[in-house]
């Protein structure tokens, strides 16, 4: 499977979708970003969007394009929707884990960039480097309850399931460990 990869200047992201889909690259795959914020030189992030043509030709083999631009943090980048419907999902998820702004998005319901999978009230970026996991042991979770906990003082614990840390929580066994020799 050939796969074409092609790096954009910002101004020029759209224009090259649009240009990529009149060479036949008319199958939208998926649109991501990836964090790369802690850079010395450009930071930002890189957005990167997978298209196909589902057309190949007598070759047979299916065409893939790769496509990625670096967007400076804080600045919004042009919305794929008006190319490719399904873009919507994607964009909304890039918006909502690394907080990428995306300017004519239009999903068809009028109700612009919204919450797609954290849950409302849900604070920061989690897939950006800056985000801060250690978070969850300070911060009670909004999801359920761990083993053992129940809805009331009055609840009994089951003496069958042990207590466990909430995940990204490290536990003691990851602290520093004796040099050999020292081992009680």
């Amino acid at each position: 499977m050939p796969q074409e990869k092609l790096t954009v200047a910002l101004g020029e992201w759209l224009g090259e979708v649009r240009a990529a889909r009149e060479r036949g690259y008319t199958f939208f795959d998926w649109l991501s970003a990836v964090d790369e914020s802690d850079r010395e030189e450009d930071p930002g992030l890189d957005v990167v969007c997978h298209l196909l043509d589902p057309h190949p030709g007598p070759e047979r083999d299916l065409r893939t394009l790769l496509l990625r631009t670096r967007v400076p943090l804080g600045v919004p980048l042009a919305s794929l929707t008006g190319l490719f419907a399904g873009a919507a999902w994607h964009e909304r998820e890039t918006h909502e884990m690394f907080g990428q702004e995306f300017t004519g998005f239009d999903d068809g319901t009028g109700l612009g960039m919204r919450p797609l999978l954290l849950p409302d009230g849900f604070e920061g970026t989690p897939l950006r480097k800056s985000f801060v996991l250690a978070a969850r042991a300070t911060k009670p979770w909004p999801g359920g309850k761990e083993p053992g906990e129940g809805h009331s003082s009055t609840t009994r614990k089951s003496p069958s399931r042990r207590r466990v840390s909430a995940p990204g929580v490290p536990g003691p066994e990851w602290g520093p460990r004796p040099a050999k020799g020292d081992e009680p």
